[in-house]
């Protein structure tokens, strides 16, 4: 006689806090002492592409900067936006296709969101660009995955030296482009920092 099993059913993780964050403007050690006051456990990189101009922020430097403050690094690019998405921007401009876009790809990437609800604990915080979460991919796939766990997404900002931490930071004009220099829209795939 053979055992069937029956189809398994997602598992909430309750113990799962989804948060977010962004390094524009900010310097590494700013950036990790903000992950470390918030009590993330693990940052998940979701830009397609990890890397920067920024010292410190591509991959490698990155995770080895995090793994010696004790903070685990992983890298899930099918979570960033497709350079389809962000080329299509450079062309029209227009940020409300970008993420209606987004929304769309995400869309196929449930699979992917529904196992790292499964198997990821503690808090854990998505990272992006842009210090605004309003302006980036990541506040859609933060909200993807809160909503998988019952729960909803809360966004890091990184205090600036002067004591500023509610500064506002609207998408402004790159000097080479006429669209906003939003990081996770850029069409080069390439970080402004």
């Amino acid at each position: 006689m053979q055992n069937k099993r029956s189809p398994r059913k997602l598992k909430v993780s309750s113990a799962l806090t989804v948060l977010t964050i962004g390094y524009e403007g900010v310097s590494l050690a700013e950036f990790i002492a903000t992950l470390k006051a918030a009590g993330v456990q693990l940052l998940l990189d979701i830009r397609e592409l990890p890397i920067s101009r920024r010292k410190g922020f591509s991959k490698s430097a990155l995770s080895a900067a995090l793994t010696d403050a004790g903070i685990e690094y992983s890298h899930e690019r099918a979570l960033g936006s497709p350079r389809e998405i962000r080329y299509r921007l450079r062309e029209d401009g227009d940020l409300a296709r970008f993420f209606s876009d987004f929304r769309e790809y995400l869309d196929t990437q449930h699979p992917l969101l529904d196992t790292l609800a499964r198997t990821i604990t503690g808090a854990v915080a998505l990272l992006c660009y842009e210090r605004n979460h309003a302006e980036c991919h990541r506040s859609i796939v933060a909200d993807a995955l809160a909503r998988r766990v019952q729960s909803t997404a809360r966004h890091l900002t990184v205090p600036h030296p002067d004591g500023d931490q509610q500064k506002s930071h609207t998408a402004r004009p790159h000097p080479r482009q006429s669209l906003p220099a939003t990081g996770c829209a850029l069409a080069s795939g390439r970080r402004l920092d």
